[in-house]
């Protein structure tokens, strides 16, 4: 075979082989794949440990002078003591069930003062005990407005909440309403009580020589005629 003719034979061999080369000289791509736990650009990502919290029913934090009442749910933690700690609801006779101590009065009292009761009922059984007392649900503060509002009902309330706080959860009154005839019918000691509402005196800026804007509490009435 002549010089020439290996030459042609080599060149020609050389084009069929030189796309295969080509293609394994690229660079590979670069890698989809993440490690395990590191975050994916474009998606989002559940919230750690430290910013998850826990939502009760309200949604707000009840304050620390709230009174516990019958159906709220209040969680006892006591240190080192799972057996103890746990989350129970109020019962209507306003007392809660624990091991160890069995029923106790929860109704009518602050968290810390059903934490020094706990503490002292538990002292007997477990040495230098560390209680905490959590309301995780309020149900128990209820007020109702009734008459010449835009939405009358029974509201679930969490803390602090004055007269005119109600009637603007209720959307105000109506163009019927007769703002000189407003009460809270209120149940003290078994005696139902009725308090007047001098609404036009608590809308204007004197507030001197009025009734202040008080305070409602569980299971007032607010009606307006």
């Amino acid at each position: 075979m002549t010089i020439l003719t290996r030459l042609f034979a080599l060149g020609f061999l050389l084009s069929l082989a030189w796309p295969c080369l080509a293609g394994q000289q690229q660079a590979p791509p670069a890698s989809s794949t993440t490690k395990p736990g590191s975050p994916q650009l474009g998606k989002s990502q559940p919230p750690t440990d430290s910013t998850t919290r826990s939502k009760s029913s309200t949604g707000d934090a009840v304050p620390r002078d709230y009174v516990i009442g019958p159906s709220d749910v209040i969680e006892i933690a006591v240190w080192n003591n799972e057996a103890v700690s746990r989350t129970v609801p109020v019962r209507p006779d306003g007392k809660i069930s624990l091991q160890l101590i069995n029923d106790v009065q929860a109704a009518g009292m602050t968290p810390m003062q059903l934490r020094d009761s706990l503490s002292q009922a538990l002292a007997s059984y477990v040495q230098n005990p560390e209680v905490s007392v959590i309301v995780r649900e309020v149900h128990s503060f209820k007020v109702s407005v009734m008459g010449e509002v835009k939405e009358p009902g029974r509201f679930d309330l969490t803390g602090r909440v004055t007269v005119l706080d109600v009637l603007a959860m209720a959307k105000g009154l109506t163009q019927y309403a007769d703002k000189n005839k407003i009460a809270v019918l209120r149940r003290e000691q078994g005696v139902t009580r009725t308090i007047p509402v001098e609404y036009q005196r608590l809308l204007s800026s004197d507030l001197t020589n009025g009734r202040e804007n008080f305070l409602v509490q569980p299971d007032d009435i607010i009606v307006v005629r």
